[in-house]
C-alpha cells in the first residue's frame, strides 16, 4: 500500500513543477503529516526530492530525474489498456495516435508484460450504443474532436427544429452517452450542450479560446443531464400502489421520479401506498404503467384512468372464461 502510493508520489511531482504538501495529501488522500515522511523515505531511498520552505514552498523533484514505467505490476498494465474505446477513437479521427502512444507504452514495459493489451482486449470489451441502433459517426465530429483538442473557436450551423442557428462556440469537451455525441461549449457567457450529429457544418479557424481552469467536464455533464431528465417530466399522475407495484416502480418509469414519489408517499391502506409521480406526458404513463398490471391503479388524471379502465375491459373480454 505504501510503496504504491510512493510510486504515485514521485509521479505527481515529475508531473508538475512543485506541489503543496496540502495539494499532495489531497491527491493521495493522506495528511499533511504522512506526506512529509513519505517524502523522507524517497529522499532517503535516493529519490532526489526537494523540500522548499516558506509560504509558497513545496516539494519537488530536482536533477531532471525521471521514472520509467518498468515498475508496472500486470494489472496495472493491463488497466492502461482499457482507458481507451478504439471506436470512440476512430470516429474523433484520434485513432492512429491512440496506436502510436501504446505501442510506445508498451514498448517500455517489461518483457513479462509485453502481452498487456491483447490479454486486456480479450477479457474487456465496451459496445456503447443501446440495442436495435445502428450507431452513425456524425458527420462533423471529428471536426468538433479537433476544436476540442485544440482549445480552437469551432464555428457552426445547427439544426434547431426545422431551423439552422448559427453558433460560436468554445468547445470544452466532447460526451458518447448510448451511442449519441454531445459536445459541451461555452456559447457568450454560459455553457450549453449539442448534439453533434444536428450541427448542418462546422469549422474550426485559427482562434484558440482560454479555457475556465474551474470547468469540470464530468460534473457539468451528471448536472446537465439531471437537469435533462428533469425537465422531460411535466406532467403528473396519482397513483396507488400495492407492496409489489412499489418495488417495480423505478424499473418501469423514471428511477429518480419514482423514488422521489415513494418517499413522500402516503399509505392508506394496510399493504398499499398512495404517490404522485411526475411523468412525460399521459401517454408515455400509460406504457409505461401498464406493465406493472394489477399492482397498480390510477387515481388522477380521470382520463388516465379511463384509459386504464377500458384496457381493463379489453385485457377480461379477451382472457375470459371460454
Amino acid at each position: 500500500m505504501r510503496a504504491a502510493r510512493l510510486i504515485k508520489m514521485v509521479l505527481l511531482l515529475q508531473s508538475r513543477p512543485s506541489m503543496t504538501a496540502a495539494e499532495l495529501a489531497r491527491e493521495l488522500e493522506v495528511s499533511e503529516r504522512t506526506v512529509t515522511r513519505d517524502a523522507l523515505a524517497l529522499s532517503e531511498a535516493g529519490v532526489p526530492v526537494y523540500a522548499d520552505r516558506g509560504r509558497a514552498g513545496g516539494y519537488r523533484l530536482v536533477g531532471g530525474y525521471r521514472t520509467r514505467l518498468t515498475g508496472l505490476a500486470r494489472g496495472e498494465a493491463e488497466a492502461l489498456f482499457l482507458s481507451g474505446l478504439p471506436g470512440a477513437l476512430r470516429d474523433m479521427g484520434l485513432a492512429d495516435a491512440a496506436s502510436a502512444a501504446r505501442l510506445k507504452v508498451s514498448a517500455a514495459l517489461l518483457p513479462s508484460l509485453r502481452d498487456a493489451p491483447e490479454s486486456a482486449a480479450q477479457r474487456f470489451h465496451l459496445d456503447a450504443p443501446g440495442w436495435y441502433q445502428e450507431p452513425e459517426t456524425p458527420e462533423w465530429l471529428a471536426t468538433v474532436a479537433e476544436a476540442v483538442w485544440d482549445d480552437r473557436v469551432l464555428s457552426a450551423r445547427y439544426r434547431r427544429g426545422d431551423a439552422e442557428v448559427e453558433r460560436r462556440l468554445e468547445p470544452y469537451g466532447l460526451v458518447l452517452k448510448a451511442g449519441v455525441w454531445y459536445v459541451c461549449a461555452r456559447a457568450g457567457e454560459s455553457f450549453r450542450t449539442y448534439r453533434v450529429d444536428r450541427f448542418a457544418a462546422a469549422s474550426v479557424g485559427e482562434e484558440r479560446f482560454v479555457r475556465d481552469e474551474g470547468f469540470d467536464l464530468p460534473a457539468f455533464w451528471a448536472e446537465r443531464s439531471v437537469e435533462f431528465a428533469r425537465s422531460l417530466l411535466r406532467a403528473e399522475v396519482v397513483l396507488r400502489l400495492s407492496e409489489a407495484g412499489a418495488r417495480r416502480l423505478p424499473y418501469a418509469t423514471d428511477r429518480a421520479a419514482a423514488e422521489e414519489a415513494l418517499a413522500s408517499g402516503a399509505g392508506d391502506e394496510p399493504g398499499r401506498v398512495t404517490v404522485t409521480l411526475r411523468v412525460e406526458d399521459e401517454e408515455v404513463a400509460f406504457g409505461q404503467l401498464l406493465s406493472l398490471g394489477p399492482e397498480v391503479e390510477v387515481l388522477a388524471p380521470e382520463s388516465l384512468r379511463a384509459r386504464f379502465a377500458e384496457a381493463a375491459r379489453g385485457l377480461a373480454a379477451l382472457y375470459g372464461e371460454r
